[in-house]
């Protein structure tokens, strides 16, 4: 099974710009489907992004469309999650989660079976 590190979490501007780091260990994460979610304080834990496997499709929740980027170095083993103009709003903990899901790019958290611990992303006004 494939084990998953979250980085790249902090505090940041309004407008500004992080990039979440997700390094996979026991298995080759190009073989996984990929996600990024992320919980509020008193929020269910949503999706942000997915990569598919092997080919690398994307899919990305309405409120991160345009600003936000998901993307894979198969030769690192770490999936990444580029985040610009960054809100208020997008202050959450940020999770990583990997599914055995092939075909088409899962959404929901139910289909993701390996998560990591989570990364603290706070965006100040």
């Amino acid at each position: 099974q494939v084990q998953l590190v979250e980085s790249g979490g902090g505090l940041v501007q309004a407008g500004g710009s992080l990039q979440l780091s997700c390094a996979a260990s026991g298995r080759t994460v190009s073989t996984y489907a990929t996600a990024w979610f992320r919980q509020a304080p008193g929020k269910e834990r949503e999706f942000v992004a997915s990569i598919s496997r092997s080919i690398g499709s994307t899919y990305y929740d309405n409120s991160v469309k345009g600003r936000f980027a998901i993307s894979r170095d198969n030769a690192k083993n770490t999936v990444y999650l580029q985040m610009n103009s960054l809100k208020p709003e997008d202050t959450a903990v940020y999770y990583c989660a990997a599914a055995q899901i092939w075909g088409r790019v899962p959404t929901r958290r139910a289909e993701y079976d390996y998560w990591g611990q989570g990364t603290q992303v706070t965006v100040s006004s």
